[in-house]
């Protein structure tokens, strides 16, 4: 009796979720946009994040065994330095996202045109935290799976917002740079052999280990706790409620329409 309650439950809300999709495709995601965008509480947990590193900064600065690249080749007197992932990790997206509602459209439609118009905000408290950083004589990276099409308004982007932007050398990384794909561990490795990483940000566990190639969610749950003692000091994870990996390990990273992914959702969510 229980199973047959469920499973009506289950029918009804895929019912709901399929009627008139062409018009509310976008509208799942209605909550986390607003909750990125109006919360006071996901800005507490940015301004946390940045102000708990900048506490340890000092710390991290003047041990020299403190280092957050697990693919570093550990070699002494390196500059110190820190990466940062760059979407929803330093620029804040979500007006994009909000038109892709608005639109009903879906990435990658429009992300060209908002990336061109240079008009990402920040993330809350990583003004402060790299200013404070840059002082103390480290080294700002930006290592990012925006294309290199994009490289010139990223960098203007980020520059008009006042943040650390070196031109010495080459800190803004971009996927398809030098050969790069979408795994960032050859770009860790990159930066870590004349710099040595304190710290490192980000929105997805791919910006600090790679994972295998299409990890279920359960995987990636498990693998946090492989690193546990690297979060919170020397990595650094930014909630992200509107889109990611975590989404795509639900359904195996398939091209999947709406529907089917509503469904697949639903069959993943814990009732008891």
């Amino acid at each position: 009796m229980i199973k047959n309650k469920r499973n009506l439950f289950f029918l009804s809300i895929v019912f709901l979720f399929s009627i008139d999709s062409d018009a509310d495709k976008n509208l799942e995601s209605l909550m986390s946009v607003l909750y990125s965008q109006t919360s006071g509480e996901i800005k507490a947990t940015f301004v946390q994040t940045y102000n708990t590193a900048t506490e340890l900064l000092d710390e991290a600065i003047s041990d020299s065994d403190w280092d957050a690249v697990l693919e570093s080749e550990g070699e002494t007197n390196r500059t110190p330095a820190i990466i940062l992932d760059v979407d929803e990790t330093v620029l804040d997206n979500t007006p994009f996202n909000a038109r892709s509602i608005m639109n009903q459209t879906n990435y990658p439609e429009g992300w060209d045109i908002w990336i061109y118009e240079e008009k990402a905000t920040l993330i809350p408290g990583v003004k402060d935290f790299l200013l404070s950083a840059q002082n103390k004589g480290v080294k700002i990276f930006y290592v990012t799976n925006r294309r290199t099409v994009y490289e010139e308004a990223t960098k203007n982007n980020i520059k008009k917002l006042g943040l650390p932007f070196d031109d010495d050398i080459d800190v803004l990384l971009t996927r398809g740079e030098n050969g790069w794909g979408s795994s960032k561990a050859s770009r860790r490795s990159h930066v870590s052999k004349d710099h040595r990483v304190i710290m490192m940000f980000g929105d997805n566990l791919n910006d600090f280990f790679d994972l295998p190639d299409k990890a279920d969610y359960v995987t990636r749950k498990n693998s946090v706790l492989k690193y546990e003692n690297m979060w919170g000091n020397k990595w650094f994870m930014l909630a992200n409620p509107v889109y990611g990996h975590w989404e795509q390990s639900i359904y195996g990273f398939e091209l999947l329409d709406d529907e089917s992914k509503t469904k697949a959702k639903l069959e993943n969510i814990r009732v008891n």
